[in-house]
């Protein structure tokens, strides 16, 4: 096996194939603090591109009450046991990931769902963990909490699905790093539904081949956003793109909250893959919890996110995410205007960081009536 060097565990590891960037990676943020779970991209995605024959079960994008939803069930859990937790070092990770841990005649270490754990996508919907007994009072981290988990194909730098496909039918794209299928090379064994730690590669059986999230590459190339990001009613999503820690632009959103704020992170950065669809932890859940799931940057992250009042930037490019279906490469604020430009150095469009709030009077003069508050 070849070592590459995987900034997220923050040491060298074992890869199937050399380490081969593409010219610039596709990226995306999400916002668990604003995700509602109205699963209106769930639809938009579905709608789009899962509406055939034989992917009547795919959700190329889901979104899961944690800490006990999860589609397949036990996605996580199942392969969590197997690595054994993992034990981080501070930034570095020391246990093993998933391609370092695959049993002897195994490229990844994985496992296969069955049918019937498709059969759940609203396990756990709205459960919560904890119980407020009487007498109890709200406090923060709350005792009794639940999120909301928005989850796509990661598009990760070192797939797991990439790496077990014996048909080499697995790619990414040089020009944006998106992880597509060549279902002409498919033969349909399966390996990459096993080897993907996330499940978000599915196997349709009328067409015999693997299909999975593509990122809505054909919006991508128009500079747009994808269907699962402009339909967010929640506006949680921000699509864009990300350099190398090293080469971490200020005035790129993606790289402004992964590298220089460290406000949003990677899912399961320990299975090794480098994903590349990062999360900003919720605030109001146990970091014991999150810390697993996100890594070691979570409290930290957690208290930069509730600080973004006290720093202009961050709240800047908050209010940013949602208000344009453009894919915006670069932000800029200017007192409290917030801009977001597109790849040719075009102003997309133009954010207030503070909505004007008008009052009108009780009495209205002209009309000679009392107003009452409506909604």
């Amino acid at each position: 096996m070849a070592r590459v060097y995987n900034w997220q565990i923050g040491r060298e590891m074992s890869y199937w194939y050399p380490e081969h960037r593409p010219q610039k990676q596709f990226a995306a943020v999400f916002d668990t603090n604003k995700c509602i779970a109205c699963q209106t991209c769930t639809l938009a995605c579905k709608t789009t591109w899962t509406s055939g024959r034989g992917q009547e079960y795919m959700l190329w994008n889901n979104v899961e009450s944690k800490p006990y939803g999860s589609y397949p069930l036990a996605w996580d859990l199942n392969l969590l046991k197997k690595l054994d937790g993992g034990k981080w070092n501070g930034s570095r990770y020391e246990g093993q990931t998933i391609f370092e841990s695959a049993e002897a005649g195994e490229r990844v270490l994985g496992w296969r769902p069955e049918s019937q754990d498709y059969a759940y996508p609203n396990v756990g919907e709205d459960d919560c963990a904890g119980q407020v007994d009487a007498g109890a009072y709200m406090n923060s981290p709350h005792m009794a909490w639940f999120f909301y988990l928005a989850r796509i194909c990661n598009h990760c730098t070192h797939p797991a699905c990439l790496a077990s496909c014996p048909r080499g039918s697995i790619y990414k794209r040089p020009e944006d790093g998106i992880v597509l299928v060549d279902q002409s090379r498919c033969r349909g064994y399966q390996e990459c539904v096993k080897a993907c730690p996330y499940k978000k590669v599915f196997f349709n059986p009328m067409t015999g081949t693997s299909e999975k999230c593509i990122a809505c590459y054909p919006k991508i190339e128009q500079g747009i956003q994808p269907q699962c990001f402009v339909n967010c009613i929640g506006k949680i999503r921000m699509a864009g793109f990300i350099n190398k820690p090293e080469s971490a632009r200020p005035d790129n959103p993606i790289d402004y909250l992964v590298h220089i704020k460290k406000v949003a992170l990677p899912l399961y950065p320990q299975f090794g893959l480098e994903p590349n669809v990062y999360y900003i932890p919720p605030i109001h859940v146990p970091t014991s919890f999150t810390r697993q799931m996100f890594g070691p940057g979570v409290d930290a992250a957690v208290k930069t996110y509730r600080n973004a009042k006290n720093d202009p930037d961050l709240a800047a490019l908050l209010c940013l995410f949602g208000s344009s279906e453009m894919v915006m490469p670069q932000f800029r604020r200017q007192g409290d205007m917030v801009s977001g430009i597109d790849a040719q150095g075009n102003t997309v469009v133009r954010v207030p960081m503070n909505e004007p709030v008008h009052v009108r009077p009780a009495y209205d003069r002209l009309y000679q009536i009392q107003r009452t508050n409506c909604p």
